[in-house]
Formats: structure tokens, sequence, C-alpha cells
């Protein structure tokens, strides 16, 4: 059976060792001499060897104990890295954040906030995946993925939340011919004979839902990724339609930006995490610093860390 000592032992050891002292060790130990002997003895009692020899003028290793020294040592370092560690990640000098997001968010939203949260935490690592909705929620729930961001709504996990952080209008992009581009806003009706090139998931449910049926695009082609849908507007004619913050996205590909209007469809965008007590340091900083970035944006519209937060409903809906 392995005995049963303590790092206090293992400390009063090392400490006389490295003093050749019992008075010494005991006042760099804040002991008494008769307390920090009374440690040693413990621990030699507990081994069953004896590990100082001492007589009236020094104190040094016995043969056991000059074997077990370097050992002792290397635990205690050992112990002294990990609590360093500890500290590292409580105090987010270190720390790891896994976050994923489909792409309209991974090519507007998201990295602006990642580099405003390095400037502020350089020694936390942030990994981040840019893929589809399914792959956010796949990652949340078997533990690849620490935060997620997306449409509000569509989480199926009770063990995620959806903190909301943005509600953005829906705008329609257009080739700079496309005669609706001079206008300084279009209307669904006047899209209705067109094409739309659409890598919305759900988009009947999350988007046409909340247009008259009446107003619904003929045709559309499907496509999966955002940049795959400009890039086809590019050379063919049709529209797309993106949240607003996507313009710079939209404009870099040439393409002409406008509101949607009559009706006015607004993207919910949350952040997905899973309860603050389940969260790492960095990750609830993570988590702290977009909730605090989302409401300076929205003029205080979004909850600040520490209030009430409900799991969004509807990822789209009609303002």
């Amino acid at each position: 059976m392995t005995p049963e000592v303590t790092l206090r032992q293992l400390r009063a050891f090392m400490a006389v060792l490295e003093r050749g002292s019992f008075s010494e060790a005991a006042e760099a130990m804040h002991l008494s001499q008769a307390a920090l002997s009374g440690l040693v003895k413990e621990l030699e009692g507990r081994l069953g060897v004896r590990l100082l020899d001492r007589n009236t003028r020094s104190v040094g290793a016995s043969v056991v104990g000059a074997a077990f020294e370097p050992m002792v040592r290397r635990v205690l370092a050992d112990l002294d890295e990990a609590l360093k560690n500890i500290t590292n990640l409580k105090e987010l000098r270190r720390g790891l954040v896994r976050v994923a997001a489909p792409e309209t968010l991974s090519c507007t939203l998201l990295p602006e906030l990642i580099a405003g949260y390095g400037q502020r935490h350089p020694g936390v690592d942030i990994r981040f995946d840019d893929v589809p909705i399914e792959g956010v929620l796949a990652g949340l729930h078997d533990g690849s993925a620490d935060i997620g961001f997306g449409p509000a709504g569509v989480l199926t996990d009770e063990a995620v939340h959806a903190h909301l952080i943005r509600i953005d209008p829906l705008w329609v992009a257009l080739r700079p011919d496309d005669p609706l581009a001079a206008s300084a806003a279009v209307k669904w009706k006047d899209l209705r004979e067109r094409q739309l090139i659409n890598y919305m998931p759900n988009l009947a449910l999350n988007v046409l839902s909340n247009v008259p049926p009446r107003y619904h695009p003929r045709d559309i082609m499907a496509v999966h990724r955002v940049n795959t849908a400009l890039s086809m507007l590019r050379v063919r004619p049709g529209y797309a339609i993106c949240p607003s913050m996507a313009r710079s996205l939209v404009e870099g590909f040439g393409l002409a930006f406008r509101p949607l209007l009559q009706p006015t469809v607004t993207w919910r965008i949350a952040i997905f995490a899973r309860e603050r007590s389940c969260l790492s340091p960095a990750v609830e900083s993570f988590l702290d610093y977009t909730l605090e970035t989302a409401a300076d944006a929205n003029g205080d519209a979004s909850p600040r860390p520490g209030g009430p937060r409900k799991a969004v409903a509807a990822g789209i809906s009609n303002k």
C-alpha cells in the first residue's frame, strides 16, 4: 500500500535540505522549529525510512534521502507549474477559445470581433472554424466548439443557450447594371420575376414566411455558400439576399447593395454557449466581450454580462 504523505511534509524536507538547518528552514516556512521537525518526523514515519542525518552541528540527507530528494523536487516543481498554469488561465494570460460560425458571419462580424478580443487578451488562443450552421450546432453538441454564432432560434440542444447580439435587416445584392440598382431601396414585389440565388438554409421558414406569397420569387437557384451566390450574381441576372452587415462583402464583388422593403425582414444573430458554470475563464471572457461589444454597438439594446439571458425563439422575423 502506498504511504500517504502531504505536500507540507515534502516541502519541510526540502527546506531543511536546501538550508542545512532546522531553524533556518522553520523561519523560511513561517513555522516553529518544533512544528517543522514534527513534519519531517511524520514524513519519515509514513515512509518507514530515515531521510535526514542529524547531529549537533549539521543536518544532511541520508543515503535514502539523497535518492529521494530529486524525485521530491520534481513533484514540487510540477505542482508549482500546474498552479502557475491555473493562475494564468484564471487571469487570462493563457487559454483557448474554439469558435464556429457560418460563412456570412465569418466574412463580416467575426474577424473584427476576434481581433478586438485578441488585443484585450493576447495570451488567449482563438481557433476559428467557418462551417455551415449544421457544423456549428454539431460542434457545440460534441464539444469541439466552445462558442457558436448563427441565426437565433436554430438550437435544439437545451444545454446550449442563445444570447441575442444583433438584429440586422436583410438587404438585396444586385448586379450594377440591374435597373433596380438605380433605386435607393428595393421592394420585394419588384424582385418576384428575377431569379433568387439563395445560400440560406430554411429560406422558406426563416425568410419567405415573413413575405406575402404573391411576392415570393418564382425561380430559385440553390447554392451552399454566400461567396458562391455573389460570384454567380456577377455573371448572371438575378439577386441575392444578405444581412446589411455584409455590405463590404457584397460591394467587394462589385455588386450593388440596397435595403429590402415592404416588408422589412430582419436577421436575428445570436452567440451560442453552454451554462457559465461549464465554461473556462477564457471562453466566459470571450462571451462577455461579445455581449459587451454588442451592447455598445446597439446602444445597450443587448443584455450585458450578469443580466437575464433567455434563448431567442425566432431566427428571422418580420419587423
